[in-house]
């Protein structure tokens, strides 16, 4: 192989396409755009989702449901968690820690899910109204 023998792969290269170049070129008079209309028009064309003036699809249909987008930073977790997590003291980076709430969480909050049997001491964590009986019957508290 010397430098000047080195050419690009076949099918690799390929010419391009000069519309609007006479009869011969297969692609002359209407340069492949058809006859009429505003598809065929320089600068003529319609908005993504226009149907023709007819009501277009998401305009049909009806609007549905809600997602919060605060939604990421909120995580809760179960007494069945805290059962089995080793510190008495639970904040949320000893929760980010363990691996119960994923690391974009800044709510965090306790639910009533599963038994709790040992003392907990909650700090910078909610807990539901039932899920807080059952912390403070376990001897626990919640800051």
């Amino acid at each position: 192989m010397e430098l000047n023998t080195i050419k690009p792969a076949s099918g690799a290269k390929h010419a391009k396409r000069r519309v609007g170049r006479g009869i011969g070129s297969g692609l002359g008079k209407t340069a492949g755009r058809g006859h009429k209309g505003q598809k065929s028009r320089a600068g003529g064309y319609h908005k993504v989702g226009f149907e023709g003036g007819q009501m277009p699809l998401q305009r049909r249909l009806p609007k549905r449901g809600f997602k919060s987008l605060t939604l990421k930073y909120n995580a809760e977790i179960t007494l069945a968690d805290l059962q089995v997590l080793a510190a008495d003291e639970v904040d949320v980076p000893t929760l980010k820690q363990a691996g119960l709430v994923g690391e974009r969480a800044k709510v965090v909050k306790v639910i009533k899910s599963g038994e709790l049997s040992k003392k907990v001491v909650l700090k910078g964590v909610g807990a539901t109204a039932g899920a807080k009986a059952a912390i403070e019957a376990a001897g626990g508290s919640v800051a």
